[in-house]
């Protein structure tokens, strides 16, 4: 294979960038875009066009195979980027047969569209992809779906989300009437999802969610003043709270609205005060989206007042009433909240666990950066922001909103550090798990920052697709 000048392969990316580009705007799926990128650059192989085709570096290509391999249950191998980089340059070179089915995974792409037909050739696969077998002997699917890697399933959505509704169907197939135990399971399965709840695209996690709550929903008449009734009706309003909180996060405010308004409703209708709080807070949260701040501040402190003491009065003070009295620049006031809830958070023995249905100490800190950002405190949000993304794992929502903050309180001073870091969100955060909350503050970040920083912020962003399109299909 003939040597390419390092200048040549700079050429090379720059030009792929744009036919990528381009391809997005047009709205052409990974494969087409990778077809457009080898039949304009001869030199680039298939493997390399599909990785130039969803814009990711050799390194997001080995962190996402090994991402796969732990969402697998597995230790990641030794994939590294000189090994890619031989497989997409070396004609004689390409890896085996169970490299070839995690990168078909990561990519979202078969192994003939990715020239890696023959590494399955090999005697021991049969000569069929979905008969390959990885060497933990973990069996792959029959076939690979066409279109991205963010149209793909992940394995903790194939192996958990769906699990979890079928063992509740399993269980009401045996006990159509419900028992306790029923009551449990959705417990538990409310507990899944809140847990979880970063770990699924939006629009998946929804569908699960509103499939679970359509099981329970016949239990609300079958056995009316059965013991676990009320257990019932509750897991209902937590199922409904996780819905209007999905349905947020998908730009649907009409439909977090109903979903929340019906959360708080069995909230107060079975004496859950920290489910009727959560849902005014969360009330709170759409209202600030909509620049309604005065009834961001009546449904926070309406929360505030229904809060039991701890973790939840320390959420509801941090998450609805520290952001609303920040936006309304009542300084004072906001200050004391933030003490409420710091206090609060400290006198729970539980309050640093992580993943208690939305709050912990890295939320907290990513609330004080927002409420100091509003309140023109740049540099005491920038070290909030910092602390709140240290604490995160990479690509996150917690994660990708702590660094938009940042970049947020960056922009002012120093807007091509800004610009940087949400690039770095749009590079390492698939486009489905985008929350419509990161999409609000980058499409801020870019109107904020000077013409030469944000330039090509403003043009990824023109390209990047939609979470729900206008036909109202899911990305």
């Amino acid at each position: 294979m003939a040597t390419v000048t390092r200048s040549r392969r700079s050429q090379i990316q720059r030009e792929a960038a744009q036919i990528r580009m381009r391809g997005q705007r047009r709205q052409h799926d990974t494969a087409l875009i990778a077809s457009t990128i080898q039949d304009a650059l001869g030199e680039v192989n298939a493997m390399e066009a599909w990785r130039f085709a969803l814009g990711w570096s050799r390194a997001q290509t080995v962190a996402q195979v090994a991402g796969l391999y732990l969402a697998d249950g597995l230790r990641p191998p030794g994939l590294s980027e000189p090994m890619l980089c031989r497989w997409e340059h070396d004609g004689d070179e390409w890896p085996g047969p169970e490299y070839t089915m995690m990168l078909c995974r990561a990519y979202g792409a078969r192994p003939e569209q990715l020239g890696l037909a023959r590494a399955l050739a090999a005697p021991h696969t049969n000569g069929l992809f979905g008969r390959a077998v990885i060497r933990y002997g973990q069996p792959e699917p029959a076939a690979y779906p066409r279109g991205s890697w963010e149209g793909m399933e992940p394995m903790t959505t194939a192996a958990g989300l769906p699990a979890v509704r079928e063992s509740l169907h399993l269980t009401l197939l045996a006990d159509p009437q419900g028992s306790i135990g029923t009551a449990e399971l959705a417990e538990a399965a409310v507990e899944h999802y809140a847990l979880n709840y970063s770990k699924h695209p939006p629009q998946i996690l929804f569908n699960e969610v509103r499939q679970v709550r359509q099981l329970l929903t016949p239990l609300l008449q079958a056995a009316p003043g059965a013991s676990y009734e009320v257990d019932i009706q509750r897991q209902v309003g937590w199922l409904s709270a996780l819905l209007g909180n999905l349905a947020f996060h998908l730009d649907d405010l009409t439909g977090a609205r109903t979903h929340l308004s019906a959360a708080a409703a069995w909230g107060e209708r079975t004496g859950d005060t920290r489910l009727a709080a959560w849902a005014w807070g969360a009330h709170s949260m759409v209202a600030r989206t909509t620049g309604q701040y005065d009834t961001a501040l009546t449904h926070a402190e309406r929360g505030a007042r229904l809060a039991p003491t701890g973790l939840v009065r320390a959420q509801l003070h941090a998450w609805a009433l520290l952001p609303a009295l920040a936006r309304q620049q009542r300084s004072d006031d906001a200050d004391q909240a933030l003490r409420t809830a710091l206090t609060e958070l400290e006198a729970d023995p539980s309050g640093t666990a992580p993943g208690r249905f939305g709050f912990d100490e890295p939320e907290l800190a990513l609330h004080q950066a927002e409420a100091h950002l509003a309140l023109g405190r740049h540099q005491q949000a920038q070290a909030r922001a910092e602390a709140s993304a240290a604490s995160c794992p990479d690509g996150t929502g917690g994660w990708t909103a702590a660094t938009l903050v940042l970049a947020q309180a960056e922009a002012a001073d120093s807007p091509q550090d800004a610009a940087q870091r949400a690039l770095h969100v749009l590079d390492h955060v698939p486009a489905a798990r985008l929350r419509s909350t990161a999409r609000t503050r980058l499409h801020d970040l870019a109107t904020a920052l000077p013409a030469s920083p944000g330039s090509e912020l403003t043009e990824r962003l023109r390209t990047l697709p939609t979470a729900i399109d206008h036909h109202g299909h899911a990305l």
